[in-house]
């Protein structure tokens, strides 16, 4: 019973992680990365679709990204498609659509660092409410005399213990993210 709470809550907490690198990949750098545009849709044939589906993203050069639509009548709602993200960015069309990544000022930096910031702070106030929620489950389990008190105290302190591994992980993640924003 407890061992099927704390593999469910550490479920959810590496789902947490992980969608925390996915964020991560969006906050722009100063190189140029395909997965930067992972979140473009794109009008295809009267629905919305991810870029990926309708054309290849592969980095060009350090600062230019380059997007081949499968079909040469997509160029130009790929092109639009990049206009209106909120990524600010200024496609170059001609066959292929190159994608220019204008230079980090240190003004960007730091916006892109309190992004950075505020998606940790998100995860981790995620992980923590899946902690609620296991320590919750457990003392239902103690109400409905399921488990013992001895139960239900190693049960809250493998949480606990759960918990801080996942949050020392963002922390680690954030680290990373910072030290790669302020590298010039």
């Amino acid at each position: 019973m407890l061992n099927d709470l704390r593999k469910d809550g550490e479920s959810r907490m590496q789902k947490s992680i992980d969608s925390l690198q996915t964020a991560f990949a969006k906050v722009r750098t100063g190189r140029a990365h395909p997965s930067m545009l992972n979140g473009v849709m794109v009008s295809y044939y009267g629905s919305e679709v991810p870029l990926n589906q309708v054309a290849n993203v592969n980095v060009d050069d350090a600062r230019t990204l380059l997007v081949q639509p499968f079909e040469r009548s997509m160029v130009s709602a790929v092109d639009k498609a990049i206009r209106e993200s909120d990524l600010g960015l200024n496609p170059i069309t001609s066959d292929a659509i190159r994608v220019p990544l204008p230079a980090l000022t240190e003004e960007t930096r730091k916006n892109m660092q309190k992004l950075a910031r505020t998606e940790a702070e998100n995860a981790r106030v995620a992980i923590r409410n899946i902690r609620r929620d296991v320590m919750g489950d457990i003392k239902d389990l103690l109400k409905e005399k399921e488990i013992s008190e001895d139960d239900e105290r190693r049960g809250t302190d493998d949480i606990q213990k759960l918990t801080d591994k996942y949050v020392a992980e963002v922390d680690k993640l954030l680290a990373a993210k910072e030290a790669e924003l302020l590298q010039v």
